[in-house]
């Protein structure tokens, strides 16, 4: 697989042989929904927690007798049917989200995300990608001028500088080549790889 590789003007003048197991493959939507999914699924956090019945401040006396009244029979006020009652099922923070996938699984599902986006030209690869000095504008000029609005920026090595410069631009990320993503890479429009980082991925993934 060949992959564009670009200047600072964004102009591609040469092309980088990348692993066909990683850019590639064919696309499994499938599996790529089920990586997805655990990613996400992953990352959630059970920081809810409901009452139930057995829970809330309620006396358990039988609020009236059982026949007589004419209303319906109660137990106690603790009844999730009552106001200010039990939740029935409750919400716990002790409750796991967690989706197991397989390691095998999650490299083939990063690849078919990968090979899809090459597919469609949105994968560029350059040389080296550091700034001088944490200037934001400076930043998005340089990424205006290689014609990238809303991209995701692989790193072989993360660069203090280029991470204090994109914090405050809303359409760029700046991960390391061990922290892409699923989620990252199919919500951003183009993908800019460095060419250390590219040599990373293929050994981690391929």
């Amino acid at each position: 697989m060949e992959l564009k590789l670009i200047d600072d003007n964004g102009q591609s003048a040469t092309s980088v042989a990348a692993s066909d197991v990683l850019f590639g493959r064919e696309y499994n939507e499938s599996l790529v929904h089920q990586v997805v999914t655990a990613y996400l699924a992953n990352a959630r956090s059970a920081n809810r927690a409901q009452k139930g019945r057995s829970d809330v401040a309620k006396s358990t006396r039988k609020p009236w007798r059982q026949k007589g009244t004419g209303r319906a029979r109660a137990g106690m006020a603790s009844s999730p049917l009552w106001r200010g009652g039990g939740k029935i099922f409750p919400n716990s923070p002790l409750e796991n989200f967690s989706h197991k996938v397989n390691r095998k699984m999650y490299r083939a599902g990063l690849g078919a995300i990968l090979s899809q986006l090459a597919r469609e030209n949105r994968v560029s690869v350059v040389e080296n990608f550091v700034m001088d000095t944490p200037k934001t504008k400076v930043l998005a000029d340089k990424l205006k001028n290689m014609g990238l609005d809303e991209v995701m920026i692989i790193t072989d090595q993360m660069d203090e500088n280029l991470y204090l410069s994109s914090r405050n631009l809303p359409r760029v990320k700046i991960v390391e080549a061990g922290h892409a993503d699923p989620v990252s890479l199919m919500r951003f429009s183009s993908v800019l790889i460095t060419r250390g980082a590219l040599t990373k991925m293929e050994e981690m993934l391929a």
